[in-house]
């Protein structure tokens, strides 16, 4: 038995985020005129376990090192799954990429030890969260970052970010269904870094960017877009940056901001 492991890189716009989701149909009814349909609920998980079992003709277990939302995008996603099947890395790297999705690309197979599992074995996790603080946004950049237009204070944001590094029960800053019994984690680093253009097909799009990067031992649901939410209000002068202590200590997510939204938030890299 082989224990492969995947380095997959995907836009999460259309999928509903990496798990499976237990009915595979969604509860969610929408109406066009007088017909009610429901909407099939398509994951990064799922379309790789139907890609994998068309190739190899095995019902697989992919197991990621990180539950990305829905919407949310990945640089350098880790998996593994278990297989009887010989194929050659290199084949089954083409095979891969040849059946999946132009939004999910495998850019790297490799043979794992038998205990290796991408979530439990991570050291860390890296996030970065993309911000377009200008009234205008590139049509090649809206579905990555966040358009902000109001003014934003990068130094308050910067000070905010600086009460979230070390130790801490993150529960005011949990989405709710998160399953994690235990809400402390630890971060360590939280950066914020201004960008005056973006790289893009050798181009240059130039804007107002901030760009919030996280790294942890883990993360609880929803936890960097609850934090970025949460330091965007400092930055727009809603609340103090010491605030931040105050907000994790009540354990309350209803002290903190919003949930920032999915698309500006990329899973960077998992550290073993």
């Amino acid at each position: 038995m082989r224990n492969i492991k995947l380095t997959v890189q995907y836009d999460g716009t259309n999928y509903n985020g990496w798990q499976i989701q237990p009915s595979g149909i969604s509860d969610l009814k929408f109406e066009i005129g007088d017909c009610k349909r429901q909407k099939s609920i398509i994951t990064i998980q799922g379309t790789i376990q139907d890609t994998i079992k068309k190739i190899t003709g095995e019902d697989v277990k992919l197991i990621g090192a990180g539950r990305t939302d829905a919407g949310v995008h990945a640089l350098a996603q880790v998996a593994s799954f278990k297989t009887l099947s010989e194929l050659p890395l290199n084949v089954l790297l083409r095979a891969l990429n040849a059946n999946l999705p132009n939004e999910i690309r495998v850019i790297n197979t490799s043979d794992a030890a038998p205990d290796f599992h991408p979530r439990y074995g991570a050291k860390s996790k890296i996030y970065f969260y993309l911000i377009s603080n200008s009234h205008i946004v590139s049509p090649f950049l809206y579905r990555y970052a966040w358009r902000i237009p109001h003014k934003l204070h990068f130094d308050a944001i910067a000070e905010a970010l600086r009460f979230f590094k070390g130790r801490h029960d993150f529960s005011s800053f949990r989405g709710s269904g998160c399953g994690a019994k235990n809400p402390v984690r630890t971060v360590i680093d939280a950066s914020i870094e201004h960008l005056n253009a973006i790289d893009f097909m050798t181009a240059c799009l130039e804007g107002d960017f901030i760009k919030i990067r996280i790294e942890a031992d883990a993360f609880l649901r929803h936890m960097v877009r609850n934090i970025v939410g949460t330091v965007i209000e400092a930055g727009r002068g809603k609340i103090d940056p010491s605030d931040i202590e105050k907000i994790m200590l009540s354990k309350d997510r209803k002290n903190a901001g919003p949930t920032a939204p999915a698309q500006g938030l990329f899973l960077e890299k998992v550290i073993y």
